[in-house]
């Protein structure tokens, strides 16, 4: 067993030799800094209310679904490729499901593989024309959003609530923790996360097991650092490429069905712009539009910093939506230039 994990080890330090890929540690590093920053900054500045646990459980509740699309772009970002039709798949195989649950006399067990199958076959599709006949991701995936937006619509152009017993259970299901504060009566109140949160967390976890313990983890990261040399090094790179278009859409599926739970209903207009702020939370977690660098655990810090400054952003009292875009903007490109320095200080010391 040691032999092998040595040599594995050693097969990896020959695949980051080769395929030119960069340590993302320190860009993790100061993600996660950005982000206890921005938290004590909302403490002193916007009150306590942000001490109570229930403040933090509630950046994951309120946004599982795209923690779970971030995870899927940072996978296919980490191999080079890029994915913007995570929001229309999100957006269809979400109204299948509630469609489905409420007129079709469906169940949960049938909706749950709905949104997996959408977003299973999204994912193979344009994983066979990215990875098989060499198509640029940006138009396969700008092709996949409209369709899945022009189906979103066919298969139901009014908005309508879920109103299905079960789901709703579900839905409103609440997972105590031992973690809280007492309120102004000296009581205890514990918090809580939701289904989705579980779902979202469970997503990360493996994810993150994949990237860092498995071949195919490894594999990944030295498509995305350099396709030739991985190709030299005998590494299956279409297939690579495919898995992980595939792999993105699968979790588009999963992260459709926690949207659903949260918003409990079925809309043409569900998840718009939520492919751009996936993009956004794995590029502030530290995943490189360039391919082979890239962080599960950073982009959950990315998706949690990017809703934390939108919360920053409505509780100072700027509450018109051009504020909030102003500030991840900004907030991007400094990201950016941070990226581009430490990759640049980082090929320089390699070099000598």
């Amino acid at each position: 067993m040691d032999n092998v994990k040595t040599k594995e080890k050693k097969d990896f330090n020959l695949i980051k030799k080769f395929t030119g890929m960069t340590d993302g540690n320190m860009l993790l590093t100061i993600t996660i800094f950005v982000f206890v920053l921005m938290y004590i900054c909302a403490i002193v500045f916007l009150g306590e209310g942000y001490l109570i646990p229930q403040t933090f459980f509630d950046l994951i509740n309120l946004n599982a679904y795209l923690i779970i699309l971030a995870c899927g772009l940072s996978l296919v970002m980490i191999t080079g490729g890029i994915d913007i039709s995570v929001g229309g798949v999100t957006a269809l195989a979400g109204m299948c499901c509630a469609v489905n649950l409420e007129f079709n006399e469906g169940n949960l067990t049938s909706a749950i593989l709905i949104s997996l199958g959408i977003g299973l076959a999204f994912g193979v599709v344009q994983g066979f024309l990215i990875a098989y006949l060499d198509i640029q991701p940006f138009i396969v995936t700008l092709a996949g959003m409209f369709f899945a937006r022009g189906m979103t619509t066919i298969v139901n152009e009014k908005p309508f609530d879920v109103k299905h017993e079960e789901f709703m259970s579900l839905k409103d299901l609440r997972i105590d923790i031992p973690i809280g504060a007492y309120n102004r009566k000296g009581i205890f109140i514990s918090s809580y996360v939701t289904v989705g949160a579980i779902i979202a967390i469970a997503v990360v976890i493996i994810m993150f097991i994949i990237l860092k313990w498995t071949k195919l983890g490894r594999n990944f990261y030295a498509v995305g650092g350099n396709a030739q040399s991985a190709l030299m090094l005998g590494i299956n790179v279409r297939r690579t490429r495919f898995i992980a278009q595939v792999l993105c859409g699968l979790l588009g599926g999963i992260g459709a069905f926690a949207y659903l739970l949260r918003v409990g209903s079925g809309s043409p207009s569900n998840a718009s712009g939520a492919e751009m702020n996936a993009i956004a939370a794995s590029i502030i977690g530290g995943t490189l539009l360039t391919g082979g660098v890239g962080n599960i655990i950073g982009t959950l810090f990315g998706a949690l910093s990017l809703c934390l400054i939108q919360n920053i952003v409505s509780s100072a009292g700027f509450d018109d939506p051009w504020w909030t875009g102003i500030t991840i903007a900004a907030m991007l490109c400094l990201f950016l230039v941070i990226q581009s320095v430490v990759v640049t200080i980082k090929k320089r010391s390699i070099t000598k």
